[in-house]
């Protein structure tokens, strides 16, 4: 359910099927971009994206450039624009890409980017939603740093192609339940319009519920030390609070309307005792 956990079982299977040093995973975004979006290298110990916190200090790379022109200088920008896996030996002596940023960052910190594999992520429409590049393959045995089989490519690709439907999916499900929401509160919203009285009253019950299940989950002692609520059952909660009220909105609005109800019983009350008094 997670995406980001999602995309970080991505890229940490495909560097364990190629037992490579490491990789970075980019999702392509609307505007023609790609975002770093997991970031990572075993030598370095660099961990960065995802479920580590820890943001990515990089741009998002264009796909085209200025003019509008493609950016086939780029390599991960190449493999998205013409749909190909590149499988690079030697990233110094490669021909036809612009490595001058993995040179500079090679100087910075004493690394030595060598292989290079980058394989477009597509889903089961065809199109291509994010790029996977590994760098630097080991040896098994002698941890020397060799170019990436085509075994390695093949099992990557199709990682890449699995990976890519279950993100798809993953983000369809994201959507829908946001949909969901949305035609939720715009049925509260309905509901509170209907009476100036309890006005809010919808929009409030949600906020006040995750609150005290929050504080509750946070109790250490008490009758309340042991309750926990996983990330299902507080969504669950959350939509039952959202639904509390819905069926006010085919309720009339003379019964919504608290304002002369609770007034009418509030003066029979006093009405009654005041009878009874005499």
């Amino acid at each position: 359910r997670d995406t980001e956990r999602t995309l970080e079982g991505i890229l940490d299977a495909a560097k364990s099927l190629t037992n490579a040093d490491g990789g970075t995973l980019y999702q392509v975004t609307e505007d023609n971009h790609l975002k770093f979006e997991i970031l990572r290298n075993d030598t370095l110990s660099i961990s960065l994206g995802g479920t580590t916190g820890v943001a990515i200090p990089f741009d998002p790379l264009p796909l085209n450039d200025a003019q509008g022109k493609p950016n086939n200088s780029m390599v991960v920008a190449y493999s998205v624009l013409h749909d190909a896996t590149i499988n690079i030996e030697d990233a110094y002596t490669a021909d036809g890409f612009d490595f001058s940023g993995t040179r500079e960052f090679d100087l910075k910190t004493g690394y030595r980017s060598k292989s290079f594999l980058t394989v477009p992520m597509k889903n089961h429409e065809g199109e291509i939603i994010g790029v996977l590049q590994l760098i630097n393959a080991k040896h098994a045995e002698t941890g020397e740093i060799i170019p990436f089989s085509k075994a390695d490519q093949r099992l990557t690709e199709s990682l890449a192609s699995q990976a890519a439907i279950a993100l798809t999916n993953r983000i369809l499900i994201n959507q829908l339940e946001a949909l969901f929401e949305s035609f939720i509160k715009l049925i509260n919203i309905a509901i509170d319009e209907k009476s100036p009285y309890t006005g809010g009253h919808c929009e409030r019950v949600p906020v006040l519920t995750m609150l005290l299940a929050e504080a509750a989950c946070a109790t250490r002692e008490g009758p309340l030390g042991d309750f926990q609520m996983p990330d299902k059952e507080r969504y669950e909660l959350k939509i039952a609070a959202l639904l509390h009220d819905c069926g006010k909105i085919t309720t009339p609005v003379h019964v919504v309307d608290k304002s002369t109800k609770l007034q009418t019983l509030f003066d029979r009350y006093f009405l009654h005792v005041r009878k009874q008094r005499i």
